[in-house]
């Protein structure tokens, strides 16, 4: 079964934290896909991605790419032409519990500070337990990442 990480943003932002998650999935052989919903965010994550170290950049495109499908990393408002192993949702990207199962993993990454994506965190956390997923809720503390509630 899928699991459904989320992370509650607060001390460091997508910006940062993203890459970090895109790193490992690469390192595990894991095709991604980020969805966002809004196209000028996905527009800076493409910018960013490109230059976010200086000695290195992580592989990727956008939906509207003419090789979408072959991209390692897919930054997406809709499609998944790339057939990912794992989704990465971002500002308030939704997920539809139908479609856990297609995954070996889902990331909810969501600003801590916004009482909206809090509420809706919340919300997806219940109807995923529910659902029987494996969820794994992780806040940051410190500089790290910390365990906080896994439902079982």
């Amino acid at each position: 079964m899928s699991e459904v990480l989320f992370y509650h943003l607060s001390e460091r932002p997508l910006e940062q934290v993203l890459p970090e998650i895109l790193e490992k999935s690469l390192q595990r052989g894991w095709k991604v896909a980020v969805k966002a919903t809004a196209r000028a965010r996905l527009d800076m994550l493409d910018a960013q991605l490109w230059t976010y170290r200086e000695d290195s950049f992580l592989p990727h495109g956008k939906e509207t790419d003419a090789n979408a499908a072959l991209q390692p990393i897919l930054l997406t408002n809709s499609g998944l032409s790339n057939h990912p192993q794992i989704l990465i949702l971002v500002d308030g990207a939704r997920l539809e519990l139908a479609s856990i199962g297609h995954f070996e993993r889902v990331c909810i990454l969501f600003d801590g500070n916004d009482p909206e994506r809090l509420a809706e965190a919340r919300a997806d956390w219940k109807a995923i337990s529910a659902a029987g997923a494996k969820a794994i809720y992780w806040a940051q503390e410190g500089g790290k990442w910390v365990k906080k509630a896994e439902s079982t």
